[in-house]
């Protein structure tokens, strides 16, 4: 190869843009697998285009190799009622334990147990459900009654976020976890941090490795549930405050602070203790 065909070949390269993977194309998935009204909550009084000629700006549908439109990664998981389909792992695992420990000599062990699916702003809101229906609310009398939930929510709702929006989709066989003790709630996503950062440096840096996804959830609303009490409107703001919120509120609520911890450098746990 001649020098020319070299520095042209580089050149090239260097231009090319870097596509995501929640913006790549699956290959076994076609324009009719995609959900209309799924999609359709995209589109805002100024998206005066088609839908084909919407849904590639937002990287929902985008060019395989042979030129045909196919849904991308980030249009199966937002687009589409069971992602699993195309993605088998794209799901939580849900699981709440009697007592402080994985105890299979208990009966039962497992107070509750599900598998999470659905679009990715519906798996959010039906884990923080989860979490809602098996803890416990301890009810004080001073100057009239006050409930105490064992989580904050506007925590939980966060940590769930982060973890739905931030994993790492390309790891085959893992999945989301989500589990709670009586003592404490642990959650597990996939993935590394990103090179810039530590565990140290997580409240103070923002870094975004699903580009597509955290651009669709920033079009989702919160939703209007009793235990959801934020000033925010959409599922992700892109402004970095969801770990500062994670620490601050849970460490009101029960004292300790929250810990976050990575297992050899492809998964990363957040452990969220319970008020006493």
């Amino acid at each position: 190869m001649s020098t020319d065909s070299l520095t042209r070949l580089l050149q090239e390269h260097r231009l090319a843009p870097i596509i995501p993977f929640d913006g790549r194309p699956i290959l076994n998935a076609k324009l009719d697998d995609l959900d209309i009204p799924l999609c359709d909550r995209f589109m805002t009084s100024l998206s005066d285009d088609s839908l084909t000629r919407f849904l590639p700006k937002l990287r929902i549908i985008a060019e395989d190799e042979s030129g045909g439109l196919r849904p991308t990664v980030a249009g199966v998981l937002m687009g589409t009622q069971n992602p699993r389909i195309w993605m088998p792992d794209a799901f939580i695992q849900a699981v709440a334990y009697r007592g402080t420990e994985i105890r299979t000599d208990l009966f039962p062990y497992q107070l509750d147990a599900a598998d999470i699916e659905g679009p990715l702003d519906r798996q959010i809101e039906d884990a923080c459900h989860f979490v809602v229906k098996n803890m416990r609310v301890t009810a004080f009398k001073y100057m009239g009654r006050v409930d105490r939930p064992q989580f904050d929510m506007t925590a939980v709702f966060e940590a769930i976020v982060n973890a739905v929006a931030h994993r790492d989709y390309s790891i085959y066989g893992s999945k989301i976890r989500l589990r709670m003790f009586e003592d404490r709630l642990e959650l597990y996503s996939p993935g590394s941090l990103p090179k810039m950062m530590t565990i140290e440096s997580l409240p103070y840096l923002q870094s975004t490795r699903n580009n597509v996804i955290t651009s669709l959830l920033a079009k989702c609303p919160v939703p209007d549930r009793p235990w959801m009490t934020t000033d925010r409107r959409t599922m992700m703001d892109r402004r970095g405050e969801g770990v500062p919120v994670i620490l601050a509120n849970s460490e009101r609520l029960s004292g300790r602070l929250p810990e976050y911890r990575l297992f050899d450098d492809a998964q990363l746990m957040l452990t969220i203790y319970a008020a006493n």
